[in-house]
């Protein structure tokens, strides 16, 4: 039997969220922010510690710098129950990254420095390590400059030795969507855009559009729509489930702690529709929480809120 459910590459990051802040920033003006949390960041890490907390093993790679941002993030990710003894820290001029995020009414600002997620290379993975596993993940294809030439060639690799996969892009900081991308979707077997970036992908302002062009791509496409819920294509036809109702405090994180839910059911083998359901709920929990773990971290609230399926 494999050592872990699933093994993730990713970034590894704290956000720093600060609440009631105006809409314009004037320059050099003090503004005063009503909110403060410093949370686990990053959209790898927080799929990884969303998906252990729901009970699945998990191991991680990625690289951090010698710095106490790097500290405090590998210390929340462990306690989550990700194993992360394959994650490098790496001394020199590059920090661990920082993400600053400013919610607003209807919008939010995201202001990253990246630091060592940009270094992060082919060399840091321990293939054989990340073999280990029934599943693969990576998260924030766009951010991994240094690995991305060599993304596909570590799906080939998963796909050889017998692994399901998964992946989700986010955002491109760039506005670029490069083909290379398209390399890596022939070795995924699920794929997790929200609608913006399946429209971006696939080159079209239309959503059913861009969901007709990548299901020819890929086995699953599962798409977060935000208020509108989620659907999930596969072999048997789509699956659309609506969003749930619950008291809102951040979207930070949702995306990931869907396919967190949706993951961990789909490693067991449940169909897309219970896949479906299951990102759905573990996307809506994390919002009644700031940030993307904060929710998951509370045992007991977790406990009470979102008991787990396995």
């Amino acid at each position: 039997m494999p050592r872990f459910d699933a093994t993730v590459v990713g970034e590894l990051n704290l956000d720093l969220i600060l609440y009631g802040l105006p809409p314009q920033l004037d320059p050099e003006r003090e503004l005063m922010a009503d909110g403060l949390a410093l949370t686990l960041g990053s959209s790898s890490a927080i799929f990884a510690h969303n998906l252990a907390v729901l009970g699945s093993k998990v191991g991680f790679i990625s690289r951090i710098g010698v710095d106490p941002l790097g500290e405090i993030a590998i210390t929340r990710l462990a306690e989550g129950g990700v194993d992360v003894s394959q994650v490098r820290r790496v001394a020199g001029p590059t920090s661990t990254g920082l993400t600053v995020l400013l919610p607003r009414p209807g919008f939010r600002n995201i202001l990253t420095y990246p630091g060592t997620m940009l270094e992060m290379c082919f060399e840091d993975l321990n293939l054989e390590y990340l073999a280990d596993a029934k599943h693969f993940h990576l998260s924030s294809f766009f951010l991994h400059r240094a690995l991305r030439p060599r993304i596909a060639e570590v799906f080939r690799f998963m796909k050889q030795r017998g692994l399901s996969t998964s992946l989700d892009t986010n955002d491109d900081p760039e506005d670029r969507w490069e083909n290379d991308l398209l390399e890596v979707l022939q070795f995924v077997d699920v794929f997790l855009p929200n609608e913006r970036e399946a429209k971006k992908i696939a080159r079209t302002d239309d959503l059913d559009a861009a969901v007709a062009a990548l299901k020819q791509r890929v086995p699953v496409l599962a798409v977060k729509m935000g208020p509108q819920g989620a659907m999930v294509c596969g072999p048997s036809g789509s699956v659309h489930c609506p969003a749930l109702s619950v008291k809102a405090i951040d979207p930070v994180g949702a995306g990931d702690s869907f396919d967190a839910g949706f993951l961990h059911a789909y490693v067991r083998g449940a169909d897309l529709g219970e896949c479906l359901a299951q990102g759905n709920a573990a996307g809506a929990f994390s919002t009644t929480r700031p940030g993307g773990t904060e929710a998951f971290r509370d045992r007991a609230y977790y406990a009470k809120q979102f008991p787990r399926r396995d």
